[in-house]
């Protein structure tokens, strides 16, 4: 097992960074007190590959395995996180899924719009009662009639659907199914019936906009459907496993773009003499960031060379995450102590990276829920339940 990137891989990263360094990191401040994304440089993203990381060439996406996807995720994180946030979501969340189990005529109908870079794709799960527990809590339904599927319900937090051109929705085919009553559709968010709700206000992030979907018999085709129907559980639950590598390359990102600013404050600030650079408690939190940066980065790595070896990753994926946001989040709070009061000002940006953090120790699964998941792979390993 080498994380050694390959020349391929390095050169990938540099064109990559150079890209954000010039489109979205200067921006971002903007992006966050406008709440628009910076579509100029959407545009411009597929000429990297940006908008279908992981979509067949024959799509219009770049192709790449897990590890071209999290190259490009922690420098989308580092420079916007608004835009990592929408792109991971678009990515992972949206084409992946249909990428995976969409039929050659789904594909060649939504993929090569998803990759234009005029539009970015969502993916609808979470309800206002259905976080965590989407077995139990998930009521959107959709019932089979001779017109198509007719959906009823509400889903909320949901990302990139003002700017989608579909929005693969989580609905129960059957409430007697248990976990097997559960399927994944393919709705337009222009069908009548389906109503996007104004975008959340919030605390970080207010450049990808969050909002509430209300469906009212929605009517969509029988061949909606996507991948098999009452698979849909167990397809969210491998779209949330690949998801969590996704927002942990984008955590370590942003840690690793908070870190590069309170370096650079500590040795531009001087109190008593001399640069605070100087003083052991600064170098202890810059020692620490440092430290816990590159840890963050190799579990996300490794959870991403496991999913292309084709093993088992979900444990690992699980523990990058957990890893990276918890990282993000000390590395973003240390930074606003050594700006001390100028980071508590919207004038510095480890004010805005520290309010972006904190979504990712809660979206894609909390830190509470990871530890579920690690500690029952653990024990399954050990023989337990």
């Amino acid at each position: 097992m080498d994380f050694e990137l390959t020349s391929e891989q390095q050169m990938y990263q540099r064109a990559v960074r150079d890209f954000c360094a010039a489109e979205l990191k200067p921006f971002a401040g903007a992006v966050d007190e406008s709440g628009e994304m910076r579509w100029e440089a959407i545009h411009k993203m597929p000429a990297l590959g940006l908008t279908g990381l992981q979509v067949p060439e024959a799509y219009g996406g770049a192709g790449l395995d897990t590890m071209g996807m999290v190259i490009a995720t922690e420098e989308l994180g580092w420079a916007c996180g608004s835009t990592a946030l929408s792109l991971a979501a678009h990515n992972g969340l949206c084409c992946g899924p249909i990428s995976r189990w969409g039929t050659p005529a789904q594909q060649e109908q939504y993929l090569p719009t998803l990759t234009s870079g005029r539009v970015l794709g969502s993916l609808a799960l979470t309800e206002p009662g259905a976080g965590s527990d989407l077995a139990g809590g998930v009521q959107t339904k959709a019932r089979r009639t001779a017109d198509g599927w007719v959906i009823n319900g509400q889903k909320a937090w949901i990302t990139n659907p003002r700017f989608a051109p579909v929005i693969v929705t989580l609905v129960r085919t059957d409430a007697e199914a248990g976990t097997r009553g559960f399927s994944m559709l393919l709705v337009e968010p222009g069908t009548t019936g389906l109503t996007v709700h104004p975008p959340e206000k919030k605390m970080g992030l207010k450049g990808s906009p969050t909002q509430m979907l209300t469906f009212e018999d929605v009517v969509v085709p029988h061949d909606a459907v996507l991948g098999e129907e009452g698979r849909g559980f167990q397809q969210t639950m491998q779209t949330l496993d690949g998801g969590r590598i996704g927002i942990g390359a984008l955590s370590v990102g942003l840690a690793r773009a908070a870190f590069e600013e309170a370096v650079r404050y500590a040795q531009q600030r001087r109190a008593f003499g001399k640069p605070i650079s100087d003083h052991q408690a600064i170098q202890w939190m810059i020692a620490d960031a440092a430290m816990e940066i590159e840890a963050a980065r190799m579990l996300v790595y490794r959870a991403a060379w496991m999913k292309d070896q084709g093993q088992d990753y979900a444990k690992m994926a699980a523990m990058g995450k957990l890893k990276a946001t918890e990282v993000a989040e000390k590395v973003c709070h240390n930074a606003i102590q050594i700006h001390g009061s100028y980071g508590y000002s919207r004038e510095y940006p480890v004010e805005r990276m520290y309010r972006d953090q904190r979504l990712m120790t809660i979206g894609e699964g909390t830190s509470e829920i990871q530890r579920l998941v690690i500690a029952r792979h653990v024990l399954r390993e050990f023989g337990g339940v």
